[in-house]
Formats: structure tokens, sequence, C-alpha cells
């Protein structure tokens, strides 16, 4: 999964503490005492976390994210923070099932690190299901996609970028946009409008 913070200062993300267990894990959903055992990381635009499954995490209040993640149809939730729909029902917990994956391993550091460079593809991240890159124009650059064998998913998280294609094929991509680009569409240039960044997401 890769976040990409929405704005500057106060918005937090949440992991497990350290020292966390299976026991006091059972203990704290039965006391109703999980969220003290979150510990918050602040997070600024452009953070990026890759969280791999069983890594117990929220989102904090304020956050906006863009999340990519592997094809899934399992989500365990364990805390929901009190909140109940228009019926006034709780959404259904899966404390049990989330035991078997859980990892209680606490860790030094949740971020990616990455460094970009203007008007450069920069990998963020590379898994086994998915491949996260970023692109940071504020010119004119042609992307050659002949190599891979996928579809290529843009995600725009700030500016305006003209998408040239083909012969006379244009598009244009916005902040909040998303647009997919078709396997057999090998080469793209993309032209800025000022400056312009875009996740870039493939299969490996």
């Amino acid at each position: 999964m890769v976040r990409d913070a929405g704005r500057e200062g106060g918005p937090t993300d949440q992991w497990f503490k350290g020292g966390v267990t299976a026991d006091k894990y059972l203990q704290s959903v039965e006391n109703n005492t999980l969220e003290s055992l979150l510990a918050y990381h602040p997070v600024q635009p452009g953070d990026v976390f890759f969280i791999p499954a069983g890594r117990v995490h929220a989102i904090g209040a304020g956050i906006l994210l863009a999340e990519i993640q592997q094809t899934s149809d399992v989500t365990y939730r364990i805390f929901d923070f009190g909140r109940k729909d228009a019926l006034g029902k709780e959404r259904e917990l899966h404390t049990t099932e989330a035991l078997d994956a859980i990892d209680f391993k606490a860790y030094s550091d949740y971020k990616t690190n990455y460094t970009s460079t203007l008007n450069a593809p920069c990998e963020v991240v590379s898994s086994p299901y998915f491949k996260t890159g970023l692109l940071d124009l504020n010119q004119p650059v042609v992307r050659d996609y002949y190599s891979l064998d996928s579809f290529i998913i843009l995600i725009c998280t700030e500016g305006m970028a003209k998408i040239q294609y083909g012969q006379e094929g244009v598009e244009e991509i916005r902040k909040g946009d998303t647009v997919l680009l078709p396997a057999d569409l090998r080469q793209v240039t993309f032209v800025p409008q000022g400056t312009v960044k875009m996740l870039e997401v493939y299969l490996p």
C-alpha cells in the first residue's frame, strides 16, 4: 500500500506499539482499550508507507491518500473507533480471525524512503504484486513502456498534464484524476502544465 499524505502537519497514521502480544491484543479487545496499543506517526505530503499483509494499521483524521494494493477480498477489522452506521449498528469485527494474520513485531521506522528526481521516473515500491513509481515533472517527458507487459495506472496527486499518444491522441490528467493506459499503448508523452506529480502503477 502506498500512501500520499494530503496536507501539512497534524495528521497521523497508527501502528502497534512495541511489546504488544496476542494476549495483550485479546485483552484490549475485551476491555475496549485497543486504541491504547497504537503508536501515532506524523505524516507529511509525499510520505509513503508500504504495509505488508498482517501489519495492523489505521488512517488518522485529515489524511488524503492514494491506496494501492494487491487484489484481495480479505480485510480484517479489529477496531472501529465506536463508529455506527445510519441505523446505529456497528460494523463487524474480526478479532479471532485476525490472530493468525497479525504481525506483532514493532519496527523502528515504517516509512518508505525514496529520492525523487525531477523529470525522471523514480521507483518508490517494488513488490511481487505491483510496482509504483513517482513522476515529478515540469517539462515534457517521453515514457517508453515497451519492456512492460502490463497496463499502467496513473494517479495525479498534484497539478495537471496532457498525455499525448499515437498520432493525435491527447488526454488530460488533473489532481485527483486516475487514468488507465492499456497494455498495448507502448509510448506516451507527458506535457505538464506547470508542475505535475503522478503515481505510476503497473504489474511487475
